[in-house]
């Protein structure tokens, strides 16, 4: 039989959760926090089995902790490092991922793994103390690497779908080595999300041992049985990169923020935050080579929107407008390589358009 909380327990909740309602007026964030609290009253005041509270504690607590961990750093650019557990410390690819961890921090980007041993310790110990590591609770094989132990900086996670979230959520960048099923797990799910749109564009780079065809073997799997299938298109390649140069690698995710800083949506206005302003000529090049992917419009030069106002760290930088037809996210991984070529040298025009 499940534990009964005591009554002292019981109150102290219930004092939690008044104070909690007591200052929703006074948040920023009022109407999400109600939207969660009920939507939490409606489970409980409905049919749900011990399976369904077992999984919404648990992701709930994961949540928690992984909020808790990075929130102090959250304006600071971070990199998520995917390979092997199984990677020996004496293997290529081990050593390569400790140069790129150590050379993108050097760079003013943070690390985070899966906390595990393999490509994971490389990362962790390449990037130190500005590395974070999202343990998994597994019967085998995963147990946290010592480079990697603070409480501050590690987080053990219940589940791998809340894991896989703060892979992505907290990400700026992702950086793939070698692997096995988890690896693939965890790039198809961000090829995915950066395919449909659900998450906002990042640098995808696919790192090999110098010489080596683990990505370019799987590259050929996806032109030969994907895009020749038409079950992708071409530009969908242009979501992910791949080398086998480590200062190839730090230097495609240093250029992907040159100039271009980040993106939301404002109803149905998909605006780009600049880190510099860009010349006119510029911004007509590329009315010129992406208006293909616009429902109406221009590209048009904007400031801050004042829904943007919850952002103030970043409300004075320059923006660019436009209304994206939301579906071509290669083509606009293409558009942000071609803001970010100030020279205008390496804009790619759409297919009819060559």
């Amino acid at each position: 039989m499940a534990k009964i909380r005591s009554s002292s327990d019981v109150k102290t909740l219930a004092n939690n959760l008044q104070q909690l309602i007591d200052r929703l007026d006074s948040s920023d964030h009022s109407d999400l926090i109600y939207a969660a609290l009920e939507a939490i009253a409606q489970i409980g005041n409905g049919d749900a089995e011990r399976l369904d509270w077992k999984i919404l504690a648990g992701s709930l607590q994961d949540m928690q902790k992984a909020i808790a961990m990075f929130y102090p750093h959250r304006f600071k650019r971070k990199v998520s490092i995917f390979g092997s557990a199984r990677t020996a410390p004496d293997a290529p690819e081990y050593q390569s991922t400790f140069d790129f961890a150590e050379k993108i921090t050097k760079q003013g980007f943070m690390v985070i793994t899966g906390a595990g041993g393999g490509i994971m310790a490389a990362g962790n110990e390449g990037a130190g103390e500005h590395s974070f590591g999202l343990n998994i609770n597994l019967p085998f094989e995963q147990t946290s690497n010592s480079f990697v132990t603070e409480a501050s900086r590690l987080v053990s996670f219940r589940y791998f779908f809340t894991r896989k979230l703060y892979f992505i959520k907290e990400s700026d960048a992702i950086a793939l080595f070698p692997g096995g099923f988890g690896t693939q797990d965890e790039f198809f799910e961000c090829l995915t999300l950066c395919q449909t749109g659900r998450t906002m564009p990042r640098p995808i780079v696919l790192i090999d041992k110098l010489g080596g065809d683990y990505w370019q073997n799987w590259d050929y799997f996806v032109q030969n049985n994907l895009m020749a299938r038409g079950l992708i298109v071409d530009e969908d390649r242009s979501l992910y990169k791949i080398t086998d140069n480590v200062d190839e690698a730090c230097e495609f995710i240093r250029s992907f923020y040159s100039v271009y800083h980040s993106c939301r949506w404002v109803g149905d206005l998909f605006v780009i935050r600049l880190n510099v302003a860009i010349d006119d000529a510029h911004i007509e090049r590329l009315n010129v080579n992406f208006g293909d992917i616009l429902t109406k419009g221009k590209i048009e030069r904007s400031q801050a929107l004042p829904v943007e106002v919850n952002e103030p760290h970043i409300l004075d930088l320059p923006r660019l407008t436009m209304h994206f037809n939301s579906r071509e996210m290669g083509r606009l991984y293409e558009l942000i390589a071609a803001i970010n070529d100030t020279c205008g040298d390496s804009i790619v025009c759409h297919p009819e358009q060559r």
